[in-house]
């Protein structure tokens, strides 16, 4: 096998091993929009310089879509050579039923151990005190976007929380904007719903419901402010006729409407666009009301196949996401974080410093895919696609069936 010019960079170890030939490797993912592909590509460009070929599989869509269809094929049968998936319980069963790849050989040659931070990032990806899947990015959902283009032509301040956003929508509305952006997909509304909890129930609340499943707690007082907060930005974005999330950041990006409540992968789209944080658009994280992040994210997993020189390239590749140049180079278009925190991010935008001060500041959280399994995330997801869809649905009905999930939860 010839050698390659990258191992230094990337500083693959020699007790990784490696295919002795090309490798095809089909690589499943659900990135497709524009910031999302000009992030995925880095890592289709890294292992393409190896002797292997990323054979990109990009399902259109969101995670929810996509999900179903990769746990179809690996369960069917047809498995991918790698597949995202957000580290946490989505694939327990498949780890269980020994269809994916154990990787804690590669973990322990690169010191994952040592240089994921936060480290339970890769506990998630730990089950039986084996490691499955290489966590790749910090991506959180708290975080509120503002357009400084609609804030100026409604002739009001840009917000710098939750209630000064609250108090200046009329003004948008006034001026022709939406006040909130919301794409029509169940895992957008059950995702703001979730940041609303965070700013205004706060952390401990937050832990009580989705940790300790207290139903108590989820139908108690502090979440009923939830929950009315809730209703107010089901009224902001009623005129937000988009579907899909990156649609919804495009009308704050052109100034259409004032705000979106989204994750930090919306930074992609606002760099694609080539707006400036601080210039052209604000973020806000927790809502300007409680500046924490939860520690979501991507991974990757490898299902087994039979075949030792696709195992190797496999492990190059699992490998090769967590070296230090692949980590700068993805997280910097993707928006999210780096994995780990040896590498320099010197070009990061105000945003992104934002998120690396909070990171290093420990004021972090899990996510709720660590926490819920997938049937009860599912379940909370029908619950706001009928509260958000419907505005006859009234808070204190939502907030009773929201606690009723909540208690049945494992």
């Amino acid at each position: 096998m010839k050698l390659r010019s990258l191992a230094a960079a990337f500083a693959a170890t020699a007790l990784v091993p490696m295919s002795a030939q090309a490798v095809d490797l089909e690589v499943t993912h659900w990135w497709t929009s524009g910031g999302e592909a000009a992030a995925v590509s880095e890592f289709a460009k890294a292992f393409d310089a190896t002797e292997h070929n990323w054979v990109d599989g990009a399902i259109a869509g969101s995670g929810g879509t996509a999900r179903p269809i990769i746990i179809s094929r690996i369960l069917g049968g047809d498995p991918m050579g790698a597949t995202q998936l957000n580290h946490g319980r989505q694939a327990e069963e498949l780890i269980e039923a020994g269809l994916l790849l154990d990787l804690t050989d590669v973990a322990e040659a690169e010191g994952w151990k040592d240089i994921v931070n936060p480290s339970s990032l890769l506990d998630a990806c730990t089950l039986d005190g084996r490691i499955y899947c290489a966590p790749v990015n910090i991506h959180s959902w708290q975080w509120i976007w503002l357009s400084h283009k609609a804030f100026a032509d409604a002739g009001v301040d840009v917000p710098s929380n939750w209630d000064e956003f609250v108090a200046a929508a009329p003004a948008l509305e006034e001026a022709g904007k939406i006040p909130l952006a919301m794409g029509q997909q169940p895992w957008q509304s059950s995702g703001a719903f979730g940041v609303l909890s965070i700013a205004i129930a706060g952390v401990d609340a937050w832990k009580s419901v989705n940790i300790d499943k207290d139903a108590e707690v989820a139908g108690g007082p502090v979440y009923a402010k939830v929950f009315e907060a809730a209703a107010k930005a089901r009224e902001f974005a009623a005129n937000s006729n988009v579907q899909d999330w990156n649609q919804a950041t495009n009308l704050v990006i052109t100034g259409q409407a004032g705000a979106q409540i989204m994750g930090d992968w919306a930074q992609g789209e606002f760099q694609v666009a080539e707006q400036v944080a601080g210039e052209d658009y604000t973020c806000l994280p927790g809502l300007g009301v409680n500046e924490i992040l939860d520690t979501a994210g991507d991974a990757f997993y490898f299902p087994k196949i039979d075949d030792p020189e696709v195992e190797a390239a496999q492990k190059e590749l699992a490998a090769l996401l967590l070296s230090p140049e692949v980590q700068v180079n993805f997280n910097l278009k993707k928006g999210s974080l780096p994995i780990r925190g040896d590498i320099d991010l010197s070009a990061a935008n105000d945003c992104m410093k934002k998120g690396l001060e909070i990171l290093a500041s420990g004021n972090i959280m899990p996510s709720g895919d660590m926490a819920l399994t997938p049937d009860t995330q599912g379940q909370i997801e029908d619950l706001m696609v009928e509260f958000w869809n419907d505005p006859s649905y009234s808070a204190e009905d939502a907030q009773a069936r929201y606690a009723e999930i909540i208690g049945d939860a494992d």
